[in-house]
């Protein structure tokens, strides 16, 4: 018996009971619950007591240059420089030519798909299992969100049910690298190739996140960020498209700036294309250039946690953790995600296992939802512009195709983990992996 090994998984499973003097040659650790077995959503002790790493965290550093700024009277991009600063850095950081920074993430996608020339009457294809902003930029663009299948396992966009959403109106792919987690791009662009479309990565939660040795953002035409206040790299508000083709550039930075002219975008007139006011403040930027001096250690910090939790919340059934698409990818985490599958933790449902693990301490979520049921999608469809642009048969064919049971199946199991718990210590770490254990163990009370 003392050279037999077990994994977690099986300890739990066979509820194992084994002398403390055997433990030193097995792999399973006991657990510290605080001096109670009993769960704290009915009485017993928290596993957790203490708080979270906060988010997010000012560093008075910059507090001068906001200062001597606002004092300036030079608030704005026009006669500022911290914007440009900024943009110079961050094409530095993720290894791209150009960066334009924008006044939110919304904005930069608003921006990309404008100018790779995502027009009325146009089909989008986009991943369903996202923020509310990947798919509603395509509307504001008058175009037609059709939404292709996630795949569970890793949360992403399905390479394989690309093509069969493919028609003759198709004229972009947007895929999501959605909680930081790296779509897989190579499959992307080769069908966006073989179809002549457009390919604009919505990076607005995968800041410093990697595919095969490059920064997601840089494996389409264009990438866009997010720099909203809950982000990696936080300024309230705030967001950047990135590329490396200078003609495109200059048109997202005159489209941004009202449609005057920038670059090779000739001077025809005062606003020689249509445009609006996308613009980041100079107080953004400088909060960015600021909060930029921790980002690369944060992630570091955070890749090194979710690998721990990865190991250990595997070996607790029916926690379902994530899957890269390749072994040469790097998550931003902007989210630790996993899938909870009840048939494996005693038919508990997910909703009273999240339930239970936040009175333990731990705070955590259900992710997204069926965004591609949507009530603003069928007011869309509804207005009279799409009924202008759109037949009835081709709504029709929209709701009928609309059928994504790998996205159902990932919004019913998903959980998550923010960002900021990740920074935390290992001790921190273990400490969301025995409130899982505990819960698990004491499933039974949980039912009815």
């Amino acid at each position: 018996m003392s050279n037999q090994k077990f994994t977690r998984r099986q300890a739990i499973v066979t509820g194992t009971t084994i002398a403390m003097g055997a433990m030193a040659n097995l792999s399973f650790t006991p657990v510290n619950f605080g001096g109670s077995k009993k769960l704290a959503i009915h009485g017993g002790d928290k596993v957790r007591k203490s708080a979270w790493p906060e988010w997010p965290v000012w560093d008075g550093r910059a507090e001068k240059d906001v200062i001597k700024m606002l004092q300036s009277g030079r608030w704005w991009r026009g006669n500022g420089e911290a914007v440009y600063d900024f943009e110079q850095k961050y094409a530095q950081l993720m290894g791209t030519k150009r960066c334009l920074a924008t006044a939110s993430g919304t904005a930069a996608l608003l921006v990309a798909l404008h100018v790779l020339g995502v027009d009325a009457g146009d089909e989008v294809l986009v991943s369903p299992f996202t923020f509310i902003a990947t798919y509603n930029v395509i509307f504001m663009n008058k175009a037609l969100p059709v939404f292709v299948d996630t795949d569970p396992e890793t949360f992403l966009i399905n390479p394989a049910k690309i093509e069969k959403k493919i028609t003759d109106r198709t004229s972009a792919i947007l895929p999501v690298h959605i909680y930081g987690l790296p779509v897989d791009m190579d499959k992307v662009n080769s069908i966006a190739k073989k179809h002549n479309l457009k390919v604009v990565e919505d990076a607005c939660q995968a800041w410093l996140g990697e595919y095969k040795g490059k920064k997601l953002g840089t494996l389409g035409d264009l990438g866009c960020f997010s720099f909203q206040n809950s982000k990696n790299l936080p300024a309230g508000e705030g967001g950047a498209v990135i590329g490396n083709n200078d003609e495109i550039m200059d048109r997202c930075h005159s489209f941004h700036n009202c449609g005057r002219p920038f670059g090779s975008v000739e001077r025809t007139s005062d606003y020689p294309m249509r445009g609006s006011n996308r613009r980041m403040q100079q107080i953004q930027a400088i909060i960015l250039l600021s909060q930029m001096n921790r980002i690369e250690k944060d992630n570091d910090k955070r890749l090194e946690n979710a690998k721990y939790l990865d190991k250990k919340l595997g070996d607790i059934p029916g926690i379902e953790t994530y899957k890269l698409v390749t072994k040469q990818a790097r998550s931003a985490y902007h989210m630790y995600p996993f899938r909870f599958v009840s048939e494996k933790f005693g038919n508990v449902s997910r909703e009273k296992f999240i339930e239970a693990l936040r009175a333990e301490g731990v705070p955590c979520s259900s992710g997204y939802g069926q965004q591609n049921k949507d009530g603003l999608i069928e007011e869309a469809f509804n207005s009279k512009g799409y009924k202008r642009l759109f037949s009835e048969k081709r709504l029709k064919q929209w709701r009928e195709e609309n059928v994504l049971p790998g996205n159902d199946q990932l919004a019913r199991e998903a959980v998550t983990f923010y960002q900021s718990i990740l920074l935390g210590s290992k001790s921190d770490m273990d400490d969301i992996v025995n409130a899982v254990t505990k819960i698990y163990e004491n499933r039974e009370s949980l039912k009815g």
